[in-house]
């Protein structure tokens, strides 16, 4: 069983986001198991260096670690990630959760209109040492008025496209995890790639 865990940005049950991770966690799919994570409120602020990090912080973590893989769906505040994401995302850069642990996100904003957010995002969770899952990264726009009053979304679009994406992430948790490429390697996204061979000396 896979088991994903859904992190909303928004701390408003009625926002678009919070609606497409409750469509998420409603889908019915064979071997795949996602969950929201419903504890963003309750999360204190963040404290660097905290020994004893109160009971939130560790049921977060807990279901952070539980999770095979984890998917994010967030608004942006002021050009960046809100807030209660960042502080989150900070508690679980600090406890090490982070690390090697598949990521995805999806938008339901149209282009431009969250990319501070996005980018801020996939930052925080760099430094984390998160493996950001980009292939299964979606985008499908969705009005607040797509939103009803029991803050779910009817869009069939967007349950379709949201079985596909957990389809992917869990086919995609099922391959063997690529092996780190050497650093040399690192340049050829850059430039031309240079095939090694030995030289020798005197020629």
């Amino acid at each position: 069983m896979t088991r994903i865990l859904l992190i909303s940005g928004s701390t408003h049950e009625m926002s678009v986001q919070s609606a497409a991770l409750r469509m998420a966690a409603e889908v019915e799919l064979p071997d795949i198991e996602p969950v929201r994570y419903e504890g963003l409120r309750d999360l204190p602020a963040f404290v660097p260096g905290e020994q004893h990090p109160p009971e939130p912080v560790s049921r977060l973590r807990e279901a952070v670690v539980a999770a095979d893989a984890l998917l994010f769906c967030t608004p942006e505040y002021a050009g960046s990630l809100p807030g209660s994401l960042k502080n989150l995302l900070d508690w679980l850069v600090a406890g090490g959760e982070l690390g090697g642990k598949p990521v995805a996100w999806l938008s339901v904003l149209l282009p431009g209109h969250d990319d501070g957010a996005r980018e801020a995002l996939e930052s925080a969770l760099g430094h984390g040492n998160a493996r950001l899952l980009r292939a299964c990264c979606l985008r499908v726009p969705v009005s607040q008025a797509a939103v009803d009053d029991g803050g779910r979304i009817i869009d069939p679009q967007l349950e379709v496209a949201v079985q596909d994406m957990l389809h992917s992430l869990a086919r995609v948790l099922s391959f063997p995890e690529p092996k780190e490429r050497p650093s040399w390697h690192a340049y050829s996204s850059v430039l031309p790639v240079i095939q090694r061979r030995s030289w020798s000396t005197g020629s």
